[in-house]
């Protein structure tokens, strides 16, 4: 049987991923600290080159060339890291890479034309699902690897852009003054800044947003084709989530293999337990205003004096209201950081004076040589 360039391609892509994994695997089943973890690293090492055998099989009943197999380059090099400083990167790195075989894996079962490629690609898929859940375990990591999304909040969204519309447009206002120029300069920079960044950090909002929900779609269309390809591994990732919860085993396992059989329910409750996102409420319009609003507002404090007065009375007023805004805007941020109030608008404070005295010498600098 002739085998077609792009197929071969393919499939060599997949060997060598399988002998990376199986060389990265030892790896860490000889240099991880704990013992149990050790012992789990070399059973998927054995996995992957049952795994990489499969692929070597698949090729050698299409007549197709076998060069020698060596892990890649890249693969060595994260060897050589995890042997010398550890192997928690490298860990986590396979954890990742796990994710992506699932996607890959399934992504060749639904384009490829080839039943051999399919058949091999949805029992790999499976296998991969499997080390992640086993990884994802060992690693005390949530949800499944191959799903990732992000989600900021409207609350985020609001003070990090006024954070961003402040310190820029303040650093502006800052250099202007520092090149001595004349009020209705500083007005006119002020005021195109403050345009300027506003509409960069909606046009920012909206993309985003728009890419979660893109990102939202994707994930639950994967989940979709996960339900219909891997029902049982997915009635037993549902059976694990209720079990996570209190519900006792049998109980657990009767109510996964009971939504298993209806796959839109499935789907939601996968969505919902398993990936732990939902669709964003928010349309990526609204986004866009609110995030471009919010940093209007920041780029118009160091710039609102200068409506009402001007001289050194302006700029110490700009400067006060702009070193406060700071301050509270740091505040407010340590809801996400998780550090204290205080400290967290302490060191904002010091970030916007920081930009102050850099924008004014460096203003003042290219008034006097340029």
């Amino acid at each position: 049987m002739n085998i077609d360039k792009d197929t071969l391609k393919i499939w060599k892509y997949h060997l060598q991923d399988e002998t990376d994994a199986a060389f990265l695997y030892k790896i860490l089943s000889e240099n991880d600290p704990d013992e149990n973890k050790r012992k789990i690293f070399a059973q998927l090492s054995d996995v992957e080159e049952r795994h990489k055998t499969a692929w070597k099989d698949l090729m050698s009943k299409n007549n197709c060339e076998l060069s020698a197999l060596n892990p890649s380059q890249k693969a060595r090099i994260f060897g050589r890291i995890a042997e010398k400083f550890g192997t928690g990167f490298l860990s986590r790195l396979m954890l990742r890479e796990e994710g992506m075989e699932v996607k890959s894996y399934l992504g060749l079962y639904n384009s490829s034309n080839s039943e051999q490629t399919k058949s091999l690609a949805l029992l790999l898929a499976k296998d991969s699902a499997e080390h992640s859940g086993r990884l994802t375990e060992l690693l005390e990591s949530g949800g499944e690897s191959w799903h990732r999304t992000e989600s900021g909040g409207m609350l985020r969204n609001i003070i990090y852009g006024f954070n961003d519309g402040l310190t820029a447009n303040f650093g502006l206002i800052a250099g202007i003054i520092g090149a001595d120029l004349q009020h209705h300069i500083i007005l006119i920079s002020g005021i195109s800044g403050m345009i300027a960044d506003s509409l960069s950090m909606a046009s920012s909002g909206y993309l985003a947003a728009k890419s979660e929900k893109e990102v939202y779609e994707h994930e639950k269309k994967m989940e979709a084709e996960e339900i219909k390809l891997m029902p049982e591994l997915e009635a037993e990732e549902l059976s694990l989530v209720y079990q996570a919860k209190g519900m006792n085993l049998e109980d657990a396992k009767k109510l996964a293999d009971e939504i298993i059989k209806d796959p839109e329910l499935a789907l939601k409750e996968s969505v919902r337990e398993e990936l732990g996102i939902s669709e964003s409420s928010t349309s990526p319009f609204k986004e866009g205003l609110i995030t471009g609003t919010a940093t209007a507002i920041g780029a118009l404090i160091p710039v609102a004096p200068f409506f009402f007065s001007d001289g050194q009375v302006a700029v110490w007023i700009s400067f006060i209201i702009s070193m406060a805004a700071h301050f509270a805007v740091g505040s407010a941020r340590s809801v996400f950081t998780g550090r204290g109030i205080i400290r967290s608008g302490f060191d904002m404070f010091i970030v916007g004076m920081g930009i102050a005295v850099i924008g004014y010498f460096i203003g003042e600098f290219i008034s006097k040589w340029f």
